[in-house]
């Protein structure tokens, strides 16, 4: 008898969890203006839609220093060229602005080996850069270090726990990754123009859209590879994740950039120019697909494609 009143109240909570979850919960999604001449957006100069439908908007907060998370994953794989950018990164990462949160770390063998855990402390942040490693495919595949690393993202004490008896998500500071790598999936054969659709590539799109995290890039020679054999591939890859998350992917033609400055400029705008929107999105879904438009002059919005409803995140702390 008592293990049949046991099971019924079982039933009834999973009942009660699924019920609740069918209904619309509170999700948030960065949004990054994209405008010559930006100004302030409030939520009257946004068009929402959610799986097509039009949605309105909860609130529109502009991204603070303190509500943001920055890490720089470089692949170990790069040409050592790439050392002579160390001084332009050092640089980078010592104008961010006060308050903002950097990490730094490098990939390799399927994962990210961190040489700056998260930290305010931008001068000693920069110091951390070293030369890449420079050997062919160290990485193993720069899409399976993003994917681990957006699903253990560090510094997950500082982050708000999450309500168990409620059943809410934790709240994270707005999340931002940078990566700097030649793009090149080597587990996904040819990199022929004809064999641009990965798994792996997919893979990462889905977990960086689960961590509510907008993933940038910019494109660098890996050492192992021609001047041009697998950047038509390796940039695709990288815009498709972009594309997908709401991030940039810069290049410069086929090659690596004379200098990465003006993207770094680039990326340190747009997180500046970035916003969490809160709305609604149905509860019963893995996935929404969510689209963004400006009603400014001029302007235009960058999001993700698809956002994991209950997503929670903070733009401002104190």
């Amino acid at each position: 008898m008592t293990r049949y009143l046991l099971m019924l109240a079982l039933l009834a909570t999973t009942a009660a969890t699924i019920s609740a979850q069918e209904g619309p919960v509170s999700t948030q999604a960065i949004i990054t203006v994209d405008s010559k001449t930006p100004a302030t957006l409030t939520t009257n100069d946004l068009t929402l839609k959610v799986d097509g439908r039009a949605e309105s908007l909860t609130s529109l907060a502009p991204v603070l220093p303190t509500g943001a998370q920055v890490a720089i994953l470089i692949d170990d794989g790069l040409r050592v060229s790439a050392g002579r950018e160390l001084a332009t990164l050092r640089t980078f990462v010592q104008s961010l602005r006060p308050g903002t949160e950097i990490f730094i770390g490098y990939m390799q063998n399927g994962r990210v080996i961190p040489t700056q855990s998260f930290t305010t402390n931008l001068a000693a942040a920069a110091q951390s850069f070293r030369m890449p490693l420079g050997s062919a495919r160290i990485s193993a595949s720069p899409y399976f270090c993003l994917s681990d690393f957006v699903k253990k993202w560090p510094s997950a004490a500082r982050e708000t726990q999450p309500d168990l008896q409620s059943n809410t998500q934790p709240v994270r500071k707005a999340r931002f990754v940078l990566m700097i790598t030649n793009g090149v999936d080597p587990y996904n054969g040819s990199t022929s123009i004809t064999n641009q659709s990965s798994p792996y590539v997919d893979s990462a799109i889905k977990d960086a859209q689960r961590a509510g995290v907008p993933v940038y890039s910019i494109y660098y020679a890996n050492a192992g590879f021609g001047a041009r054999r697998g950047s038509f591939s390796g940039q695709s890859y990288l815009a498709q994740i972009a594309e997908s998350t709401g991030g940039t992917a810069y290049f410069e033609g086929l090659g690596s950039p004379v200098s990465m400055d003006p993207f770094l400029k680039k990326f340190a705008s747009a997180i500046a120019e970035s916003y969490v929107a809160t709305f609604s999105a149905p509860g019963n879904k893995d996935f929404v697909r969510l689209q963004a438009k400006s009603t400014l002059p001029g302007t235009s919005l960058r999001a993700p494609s698809q956002v994991r409803p209950g997503t929670s995140l903070s733009a401002q702390t104190e």
